[in-house]
């Protein structure tokens, strides 16, 4: 690319489709083939990766919001599609014309959505979501047995069927935690308490990324990969994934700087010596996170240079040193990290924040460039499976929440 033409697109976000596609694969085998591909937040901020993960081998696709679900039907994607995050008035009805599974946390959504079906003129297809600990999204453990006798009821009208059960962990990432073993017990009893009443779902899923890799949520039907599809690894334990973003800025100007030059506003950083400073057209407008102001590298001819200064909306400064660079020229905020490029990982501890943050705030001012590259990709057939932790109904539940659940 010329000096000219990457000032005209100054900044690129690159989609390694071939480590998406490599991660995919990976998961797969890791979970047996019971791998549900989480799309969310436009597929983690990488775009339209659908056609990718599942011909790399991910049999569902889970997102949030209804809007998400009907996107990735008009796509094309025709395997089965879960959403599980939304408002009394999203448009269930077309969600259920479109064969979209919703997941469904309380009676009061439940009512909607089978008044959504009676519309539709055929039964809505229901994951039941209870809460096993994080006291966010999901059906708390004192109201999950009025939530299932509904669903009955429901059932027996013709207006819904419930194909799943699922929860969410809160620790997986630390394998070691109790709060493990006891969210483990809330979601076996759960399922007892559905299948008591008579609701037989096909499927449950406990476990996401962290839970997978760790082994925390091993032993149910489905595994939902959203990170991990794109490299992130929640517990840092595995060494088989691949970063699938690469972020690149063009310089627009440089100068000579002496000594005693403040940078940026508030004159935050001072240059103790004499440099050279790069000016990109690239700051928190963009998605770069201010909290990494005074840590945040780039890579610029080969080398990691700081960025000096509070970053700006539009912009950020980096000191290149004795290395006058021109116009033109390109830098690496992040990428896989084979050249010597900051990482995902490592923006996410500049900004002391986690690294699904950094991949889904980079904003649409940067243009996205969808990649294959010839790297190898992990062998499907030696990725281990799961750890074999014990399924929570060979262990006591816990008195107290035996009998709310039961």
């Amino acid at each position: 690319m010329s000096a000219a033409s990457a000032l005209r697109v100054p900044s690129s976000l690159r989609v390694h489709d071939d480590a998406v596609r490599a991660n995919t694969a990976h998961f797969a085998a890791l979970t047996g083939g019971r791998l549900m591909a989480v799309l969310k937040a436009d597929g983690f901020g990488h775009g339209s990766v659908a056609a990718s993960v599942v011909e790399s081998g991910a049999r569902s696709v889970g997102v949030t919001s209804v809007e998400e679900a009907l996107a990735l039907r008009a796509e094309g994607v025709r395997v089965p599609v879960l959403s599980w995050l939304n408002p009394p008035d999203a448009d269930f009805e077309a969600a259920i014309r479109a064969d979209v599974d919703l997941a469904v946390p309380g009676p009061e959504l439940l009512h909607t959505v089978a008044r959504a079906a009676r519309s539709a003129g055929r039964p809505a297809r229901l994951h039941l979501h209870v809460d096993v600990g994080m006291a966010r999204d999901g059906c708390p453990p004192t109201a999950w047995r009025a939530l299932c006798d509904l669903a009955r009821e429901l059932r027996a009208t013709g207006q819904v069927r419930v194909v799943g059960v699922m929860g969410h962990m809160s620790c997986a990432d630390r394998p070691g935690d109790e709060q493990n073993e006891r969210e483990r017990f809330v979601f076996d009893a759960a399922l007892r308490t559905a299948r008591r009443r008579g609701l037989a779902p096909a499927v449950a899923h406990l476990a996401a990324t962290a839970a997978t890799v760790t082994g925390a949520g091993a032993g149910f039907d489905l595994h939902r990969i959203g990170a991990g599809l794109f490299g992130i690894d929640p517990s840092g334990t595995s060494s088989a994934l691949r970063p699938a973003l690469t972020l690149t800025s063009h310089v627009v100007s440089s100068r000579e700087a002496e000594a005693g030059t403040g940078v940026g506003y508030g004159l935050a950083h001072v240059l103790p010596r004499r440099t050279n400073l790069a000016l990109l057209p690239i700051g928190y407008g963009d998605g770069l996170p201010r909290a990494a102001s005074h840590r945040a590298e780039v890579l610029v001819h080969g080398r990691r240079r700081r960025v000096v200064g509070l970053f700006s909306m539009d912009m950020v400064v980096v000191d290149t040193g004795d290395d006058l660079v021109r116009p033109g020229e390109s830098a690496v905020l992040f990428g896989p990290g084979e050249d010597g490029e900051p990482t995902v990982a490592d923006w996410a501890r500049w900004a002391d924040t986690v690294p699904h943050e950094i991949v889904t705030r980079i904003g649409s001012r940067v243009a996205r460039v969808h990649r294959t590259t010839a790297a190898s990709a992990p062998g499907a057939s030696s990725a281990p499976r799961p750890s074999s932790a014990p399924r929570a109904s060979s262990i006591p539940l816990p008195s107290d929440e035996a009998g709310t659940l039961a």
